[in-house]
């Protein structure tokens, strides 16, 4: 019993680990498809559209109490120009045509280049699909208005911590239209509050705006190192967060009503958006350029943005749940607790790579009773391996005699009480800690903290693999070693089956963030101290238990 709970404990493990290794990486991109909707132009590189509302839902959302359009004079630029938004944590560069965003880049954060990370894809030049499109019902309109060159006021903002500027797009042809942008930038947060409006006729249009193609521009290179390389929507509505990956996009639940926030992210960043409570709706949308298809993410409304990392205190400074963007999986709230422990330990030691190891002792020394308990039992067991083998030899038909079998387990249960062995001590603490474990896991997969954070040497990023496989090595051969000083009733052959365990683990995480790796490692070395400890006293007790008999 104690190896099948074992083995099935570890399998579980692995079979977690390798839905993620397995079914989280990224795809090459599809073959165009037939896809609904009219071609914008014909040129090879246009983009064709496909819309999906959410269903009962009209055509978009009509303000409360639409405000009176605004009295309908000639507005909007003399050229084309750039406005630049200077902030201690990004620097955002808009355009007055369409009063769209052509730049957001991080400064407290590098791409693959070397250079502050940059959230707007690449792909929103060569396309001209930029963040902060207007979307509208009428497609037309809203091609025309993302062209049209806007009044920007004012030129150039520089905000220091706390500081708070807004800037201004206006456009109006003087005779139906008239566009309103408005954005108040805050220094030292990525919140900006925002307000997008459309009249046409005297009449207020509801109005949404566009995030996208994607976000950010990560290599090849970058999204094969990631162990986790999702990107796609994540829709925050009753109380719960929906998601819809780009390799998993369904155009029939691709929309959805009563959204609280929408948000486009990949694994360590996000462009969020608050929408009016119970009304807003979103869209994650497909649409082909050419042969490639590009993604974005329609929202109505949005009243308040967040444009950055998915660093947990920030988003919790964001407030509206919006930490719950942060993937931490099934037990999210072992992971939350697990990555504040790591960022005090940081604190204090400004390592990620001993802020891990900090950790895991701490993880361990909490365990210490279990594990000391669930070696006692394997021990026990183990003392008790030839009766329960006599037990077996004397019942043979056990397999196909139920009578025996009744009778054999009566006998087996009956030596277990006497010497007071329960057989499932030696793996139910091992399950209790199955939720750290992958709480471990999940923190160190999606954690922003952990990008791009060396450690020691050769490990100069704590979010991929190491590169020269010194560490998952290392873990194998500590695991093997752990294994061997650990107490075990399984019979000679299946113990030496029971070897190939730490084989198959160093296989799985030859290629897992070096960070969970570390975690891994740290925790055999541990764990051989602390067998060595134990079979000491074990060894000491038994002593002296015999010499009381005697």
């Amino acid at each position: 019993m104690e190896k099948r709970l074992i083995l099935a404990i570890v399998l579980s493990f692995l079979v977690l680990l390798g839905w993620n290794y397995f079914f989280n990486k990224p795809e090459p991109a599809p073959e165009a498809a037939a896809v609904t909707g009219s071609p914008s132009t014909e040129s090879g590189g246009a983009v064709r559209r496909e819309r999906v509302r959410a269903p009962g839902t009209e055509a978009g959302p009509a303000s409360a109490q639409p405000e009176p359009a605004p009295e309908l004079t000639p507005v909007g630029g003399a050229a084309v120009r750039d406005v630049v938004v200077e902030t201690p944590l990004y620097k955002a560069v808009w355009t007055n045509k369409g009063g769209v965003l052509k730049s957001w880049t991080l400064k407290s954060h590098r791409g693959a280049d070397g250079h502050d990370l940059e959230l707007v894809p690449a792909l929103s030049a060569e396309l001209d699909l930029f963040p902060f499109m207007v979307d509208l019902e009428d497609l037309g309109l809203a091609d025309r208005l993302n062209t049209e060159v806007f009044e920007a006021s004012p030129a150039h903002l520089s905000l220091g911590d706390g500081d708070s500027q807004e800037l201004r797009f206006v456009y109006s042809d003087g005779a139906s239209v008239r566009v309103d942008k408005t954005f108040r930038f805050t220094g030292g947060t990525y919140a900006v509050e925002m307000s997008v409006k459309v009249w046409r006729n005297g009449q207020s249009l509801p109005a949404s705006v566009l995030w996208g193609p994607g976000i950010g521009n990560p290599s090849p290179a970058e999204l094969k190192d990631r162990f986790s390389a999702a990107s796609g929507a994540a829709v925050y509505t009753g109380g719960k967060v929906a998601r819809m990956d780009e390799k998993k996009y369904k155009p029939e639940t691709s929309a959805w009503n009563f959204v609280d926030w929408a948000a486009y992210d990949d694994n360590y960043f996000v462009a969020l958006f608050l929408l009016p409570p119970q009304k807003g709706q979103a869209m994650f949308l497909k649409e082909m350029a050419g042969q490639r298809p590009v993604f974005s993410l329609s929202v109505t409304q949005p009243r308040l943005a967040f444009i950055g990392p998915k660093e947990t205190e920030a988003l919790k400074a964001f407030g509206h749940e919006a930490k719950r963007v942060i993937n931490f999986g099934f037990f999210g709230s072992v992971s939350e607790i697990l990555l504040a422990a790591v960022r005090y330990f940081h604190s204090l030691v400004p390592n990620w790579g001993l802020a891990i190891i900090i950790l895991t002792i701490v993880v361990k020394l909490i365990f210490f009773p279990l594990t000391y308990s669930s070696t006692k039992s394997m021990a026990r067991m183990a003392e008790l391996q030839p009766k329960m083998k006599a037990i077996r030899a004397k019942y043979k038909k056990a397999k196909s005699d139920i009578a025996q079998r009744r009778q054999m387990n009566e006998e087996m249960m009956k030596l277990y009480k006497d010497h007071k062995v329960n057989p499932a001590g030696g793996c139910l603490p091992l399950l209790i800690q199955l939720p750290v474990f992958w709480g471990v896991f999940r923190m160190l997969a999606v954690s922003v903290e952990f990008r791009h954070s060396p450690f020691i040497f050769w490990i100069q990023d704590l979010s991929v693999k190491d590169p020269y496989y010194v560490t998952p090595i290392l873990m194998g051969i500590t695991q093997f070693i752990s294994q061997k000083m650990t107490p075990t009733s399984a019979d000679p052959t299946q113990a030496k089956m029971m070897l190939i365990m730490p084989f198959i683990m160093t296989i799985f995480f030859i290629t897992f963030p070096s960070g969970l790796v570390l975690y891994w490692l740290t925790t055999n070395v541990l764990q051989i101290a602390q067998q060595s400890i134990m079979n000491r006293m074990m060894a000491r007790q038994k002593r002296e238990s015999d010499g009381k008999r005697k």
